[in-house]
Formats: C-alpha cells, sequence, structure tokens
C-alpha cells in the first residue's frame, strides 16, 4: 500500500478468499500469529493453486501478489515454514513473506534468515 491508500481489514470471524474468473486482481496482505497461520496458509495455498492454474491455463484468472507477514516465539514455532519458502521459491515476486520472533535465542537456520526480522 502507498500512503493514503484504502485498505480492507478484517479480523478474527469467518473470512475466506474465493476469487471468480474475470475478476480485477487484488493485492492481499495476511497477518499472523502463531497457529492463527492455519486458516491462512489454506487461503495461501488456494493462492498458489490459483496461480499455478492460471499461467498454465488461462483461464480468466488473474491473480494479484500476497504478502504474509507471520509472527512466533521462535523460528521453531513458525508452522509451515517449509511450505512457505517451498511457495515463494514457486512463486517469486507473486508470493512473499515476512517471519518476525519474538523470543529466538538459538542462531536461525541460514534458509530462513533473510526473510525473519527481530530477536
Amino acid at each position: 500500500c502507498a500512503l493514503d491508500s484504502e485498505v480492507a481489514l478484517r479480523v478474527g470471524g469467518d473470512f475466506f478468499f474465493d476469487p471468480q474468473p474475470g475478476d480485477s486482481p487484488v493485492k492481499l496482505v495476511l497477518i499472523a500469529g502463531g497457529v492463527g497461520i492455519n486458516p491462512l496458509f489454506s487461503m495461501l495455498l488456494h493462492i498458489a493453486d490459483l496461480h499455478g492454474y492460471q499461467e498454465g491455463k488461462g483461464n480468466g484468472y488473474k491473480m494479484g501478489t500476497v504478502k504474509l507477514y507471520y509472527s512466533a516465539k521462535n523460528t521453531s514455532e513458525l508452522l509451515f515454514k517449509k511450505n512457505i519458502l517451498g511457495l515463494m521459491n514457486a512463486f517469486p515476486g507473486k508470493i512473499t513473506c515476512r517471519f518476525h520472533v519474538t523470543q529466538q535465542s538459538s542462531q536461525i537456520c541460514e534458509e530462513l534468515q533473510p526473510h525473519v526480522t527481530g530477536k
């Protein structure tokens, strides 16, 4: 978002992302903490499927970019981190993630280092 952009924000409750062929692409920002990643990870997988489907079929799906911000106490508590890294590698520039850790005491593995902020 740029300064003065209008955004929609939703916290908790029932939510979903179900774009239809012909819809305008949207840019999504997903924010998760701890186990709250579960529904957002499902959305991320759906978006990855649609990106792959769009590229393979030319079926009318126009997917925008997704930025995931995911926080946990430490990297061992970041659920699905390997899968998320795989999605970022499979869809560079289309799916990105920043992990944030609040109580990391051990060294962060080299694979995660470029994507992690915090202690």
